[in-house]
This record gives C-alpha cells, structure tokens and sequence, in this order.
C-alpha cells in the first residue's frame, strides 16, 4: 500500500479497534453487579467467579488464536478480524440473556474462540509500520484501548440506571455495528506476495510457542511482556471489586474511574510516547514504563481514599510508554510474513497470562477480605503486581545485554 492507504488503513483499524473496546468498557461497571445477583454471593465471592469467566475466555483464546493467526497470514487479516468481530457480538448476546452463571461462561467461551481481534489487528499494524513508526503504531493500539474506556465506563454508567443487562445489549450493538463498518471499509492489509501455507502444526499453541525459539534474541523480551500481563491482571481483574470492597463504590464510579484511567492511557500511547520514543528510544523507555509500573502498583495497594486512585493513576498511565516499546522490539526482529504467527504465539501467551493473572489476583483479593483472613488487605493484587514487574525489568535488562535486539 501507498503512504496515504497506509494512513488510511491504520485509521480505520483504529476505530474499529476503538468500536471494540467501547464495547468491552461499557460492561465492565457492571459486571460484579450481575455476578451478585445470579449467585447471591458478597463482592468478595463475585471477584472469584469472575477470575474464573476470564480463565474460560482466556483459555480458548489460548488454543485459538494461534490458529487465527496462521489463517491471517494465509488467507490475509481481513476476514479474520471480521469473523473476530462477529463473534464478540454474539458473546454480548448471551451475556444480556444469560438466566444464570452457566450462560455467562458459554458467551465467554465465545468470545474467547472469536478473540482474534486484537492478535490481527496486531499483525495488520505490523504489515503496514516501518522501522521508523512501528512503536508509534502499536501505541495506536494503546490509544484506542483508552478511548474506549473513556467512552465505554461512561456508557455503562448510563445504561446501568436502566438495568444492569442493559449495557450488555448496548455493547452487544456496538459490536454488531463495528462489524458492519469493518466489512465496507477495512482493506486488506497482507500482500499475496507475502502469505504462507497454513501449517496445523505451527498452528497449535504449543507449536506456536516453540516457533520462537528459532528468534533467541526475543525470547526474553517476552518473558517480561508476559510478566507485565500478569501483573496488568492486579488492576484489570480487581478494579471493580477493590474500589467496592475499599471505597463502597457503585457502577457510577466504577464507570467514572475507568473512563479516568482510559483518558490516561489515551494521552501517553495516543500522543506522548511520539516524544518517548524519539527521546529515549525504545529500549530506554522500556525500563522507564516499567519502573513506573511498579511505582504506580504500589501506590495503588496502599491508597486510603478513593481520591487517592484518580491521583495515582498519573505514574500508572505513564507506565504505558514499556508495552509498545516491547512490542516494537520483538516485531523488529522477526520477518514480514511471519508477523501473524508472532502475534497468534504473542496473543497464545497472554491468554495464559489471562489464565494466571485472573486466578491469582482474584484469588488474592478474595483471600485477604474473607471474612477468616488473618490479615485484611485488599491491595495485596497491587503488591503482586510490584513484585512481577521488578522480575520484568530485571529479564528484559538481562535479555537486552546478551542479545543484539534491532531497536
């Protein structure tokens, strides 16, 4: 494609990507709500439950998306992210009509089998970035992530006043539409010249994970992304349940709190990582994201008012500068039509983040409010999360030594 198709294109994926993630904020409020009232259980019950709906999602993302992947590369990105995009409208079907907990999990099944959005969309940005703009690309990615949850919390804010499925249908049309827009306006990204045979057994995870170890160079870099995935789950499983559990909050400030972080998020990797990266350079900023991290999980566990979060969102936000560095550096180092298996093994690997994390962070939370902890301390996911990133800084330190890694 031509510079001006490129721009084009990366325009129109990140809308569609920012559709995406509307929809994802707009339930979030009110998802513990729901939990509650299909089980009947304390906040600390719903935090368990709803790590386990995340570990059902995250597991067929695991198996899945290394398939999708190689499709993308064979068949091109477009018709698997529109398959993706069906997929996650039906999951908010579900979701909206669920008469109990079961029918959660089925539409999490769903949605973890149509996933792929974010894996393709990953890939799309690959084919059409240089050298030059890869880490400001996929800090697009990180932009329209954050818009989504400005404008996404904010709706379901609203809609909750209506019914606590409400949002679950708004989402569910969001979804709907962002597929319509993607089937007339998405282009192609992958050219014939650069597509491979489809390969089941490079298609299966295992396979897909082993496939990078002919890249050592990178390897250690994605042991610390995947570090920094697991401990992302301290704040992205718990939020809600934490600000409840801490601050008795409801789905208003739930929603208000998530569209501040999204505002955040939206201002580094929308705007300030173009300055990051052409100041310190991918390597450096990712040190200085994650040092930041774990100033930002800190603070996090140890807030005492609800204000308190708002303020230390600024050092977390900040944080998102070392995501998109990693990202750029592991792409950079990894030949054009291979860059959808990369990101079917990436997104393999943080869909067993989204097994872990999920899991022990919630599992965490639950065990230090129970009613029979020795100890009360609803901050102990946030400490997890500190104690992760150090082991990230130290691997990607490590790594970028031994290795020659292409900025």
């Amino acid at each position: 494609m031509t510079k001006d198709a490129n721009k084009k294109a990366l325009l129109f994926i990140f809308i569609t990507l920012l559709v995406d993630c509307t929809g994802i904020g707009i339930i979030i409020p009110v998802v513990p709500t729901l939990i509650q009232q299909l089980t009947g259980g304390s906040v600390s019950d719903a935090a368990t439950y709803g790590g386990w709906l995340t570990f059902a999602y995250a597991i067929m993302q695991f198996v899945f998306s290394p398939i999708l992947g190689g499709l993308s590369d064979r068949y091109g990105r477009r018709p698997v992210l529109l398959i993706s995009l069906l997929g996650l409208g039906i999951d908010y079907l579900f979701l909206f009509f669920a008469p109990d907990l079961w029918w959660l999990f089925v539409g999490r099944l769903i949605a973890g089998v149509c996933g792929a959005s974010f894996t393709t969309a990953s890939a799309y940005i690959a084919d059409i970035s240089t050298n030059e703009n890869r880490a400001q690309n996929f800090g697009m990615v990180g932009a329209a992530f954050g818009l989504g949850f400005i404008v996404g919390p904010l709706l379901g804010s609203v809609f909750s006043q209506f019914g606590v499925r409400v949002p679950f249908l708004a989402a569910a049309a969001l979804s709907l539409l962002n597929w319509i827009y993607g089937y007339f306006v998405l282009p192609e990204s992958l050219s014939k010249e650069n597509r491979r045979a489809f390969d089941w057994k490079r298609a299966n995870p295992l396979g897909s994970l082993l496939h990078l170890r002919r890249y050592p160079a990178i390897l250690g870099l994605v042991l610390s992304i995947v570090l920094i995935y697991i401990a992302g789950h301290a704040a992205q499983s718990t939020w809600s349940y934490y600000t409840m559990e801490k601050f008795k909050w409801n789905e208003q400030w739930i929603g208000y709190s998530i569209s501040f972080v999204g505002v955040s998020v939206a201002l580094v990797q929308g705007g300030l990582i173009r300055f990051t990266q052409k100041l310190f350079g991918p390597k450096k900023s990712v040190f200085i994201g994650l040092c930041l991290y774990v100033v930002g999980f800190t603070l996090f566990a140890f807030a005492s008012k609800g204000w308190m979060m708002f303020a230390f969102m600024v050092p977390y936000a900040l944080a998102g500068i070392a995501g998109p560095s990693l990202q750029s550096l592991i792409s950079g180092n990894i030949p054009a039509n291979e860059q959808g298996e990369l990101q079917g093994a990436l997104t393999s690997l943080i869909s067993v983040t989204s097994i872990v994390g999920p899991l022990l962070m919630t599992g965490l939370f639950s065990y230090f409010t129970a009613a029979t902890s020795p100890v009360y301390f609803p901050g102990a996911p946030f400490m997890m999360g500190a104690v992760l990133t150090v082991f990230s800084v130290i691997i990607a330190y490590f790594s970028m030594r031994k290795h020659a890694v292409n900025p």
